[in-house]
């Protein structure tokens, strides 16, 4: 608090006293100086208090890459509810393709002075890449909080499920069931998600690897490679990947669950209404979505938050995917 008032009155040319009246709103300090040091504030990156926000900054960023999966609209009722309850409003930034980038929306977030941001799936996820928006956030110290984000060089709080479990329910289930030659179909290579639930597959044994793009295109490419290899079961990164590699499946010939096994990971909406229905490993999305915003407003009250990864046990849900080798189904 002591820096804090020092720098602002360095900045703005006036006494720490006068500060500190700006701050909590206390008369005596006319009207050009009282903008002048919550200029100074928003330039130095300080949170202003709450009760001199005003409107626009309970604004909070929810950034999300797409809504095509349904696990993000899903995500993003849950964040944007919890939100509600603390009296913020989530601003929805979607990324598209040709569209505004993450980097832009950071930009517009910034600008409408908005009080935080929660980030799910976003660039973060690539190995190796520093992307310089993020560095922004951190240079203006404004509350951040990383969903699914295994990503230790970025100083944020983080909330994610656990992948490697994940990888471990699935292979389980499988291997239960009597399949041996299980494949992976997941990600791109720099996507640490999906070098997690790889590093796991590896350290139980599996072999057989594909890397795609998240869509169920993606998926259909990725999968028919791993049918053609024999594979009796195959282990997604997501839903749309799962979707992808049944229809794959059955372009080659074979019968789900009959002839091979699939396993989502999600359990994002309609997933019972498939055909068959999804055997999937279920992210706990509405404990994630509010631990997330807790972290995110403890923050934005100036609670010191730790900036490690708050880690979430996914659960298995068995459904008509899978089956037994050799077994027809009834």
């Amino acid at each position: 608090m002591t820096r804090r008032l020092a720098e602002v009155a360095k900045k703005v040319g006036v006494s720490e006293a006068t500060v500190s009246r700006v701050l909590n709103g206390k008369a005596g300090v006319s009207e050009a100086t009282r903008e002048a040091v919550l200029t100074a504030l928003d330039v130095l990156g300080y949170e202003r208090p709450t009760q001199l926000r005003g409107e626009r900054a309970r604004l909070v960023g929810l950034v999300l890459p797409e809504l095509q999966n349904p696990i993000f609209p899903a995500f993003a009722e849950v964040v944007g509810g919890a939100l509600a309850q603390q009296g913020f409003t989530p601003v929805l930034c979607t990324r598209t393709v040709g569209g505004i980038s993450e980097a832009d929306y950071v930009d517009l977030l910034l600008q409408q002075q908005v009080s935080g941001v929660v980030f799910a799936g976003g660039l973060y996820t690539q190995t190796g890449v520093v992307h310089e928006h993020y560095l922004r956030l951190v240079e203006r110290r404004l509350p951040t909080v990383l969903v699914n984000a295994a990503a230790d060089h970025w100083d944020f709080p983080r909330v994610s499920c656990d992948d490697t479990i994940a990888v471990e329910q699935a292979l389980g289930h499988l291997r239960a069931l009597g399949h041996q030659r299980i494949g992976l179909v997941v990600g791109p290579a720099d996507h640490m998600p999906s070098i997690r639930k790889l590093e796991a597959f590896r350290a139980a044994g599996g072999e057989l690897v594909e890397h795609t793009m998240h869509s169920l295109e993606g998926g259909h490419a990725a999968a028919l490679k791993l049918v053609r290899q024999d594979v009796t079961g195959i282990i997604c990164g997501s839903d749309p990947l799962a979707l992808g590699a049944i229809r794959a499946a059955r372009r080659a010939g074979r019968r789900v669950p009959q002839d091979i096994s699939v396993v989502g990971y999600d359990d994002s909406a309609l997933m019972t209404c498939v055909d068959p229905p999804l055997t999937t490993v279920r992210q706990p999305i509405e404990a994630m979505g509010r631990a997330a915003v807790e972290l995110l407003v403890s923050q934005i009250e100036g609670a010191a938050v730790a900036t490690g990864e708050l880690l979430f046990e996914p659960e298995l849900v068995v459904r008509s995917s899978t089956g037994r080798v050799g077994v027809p189904v009834s």
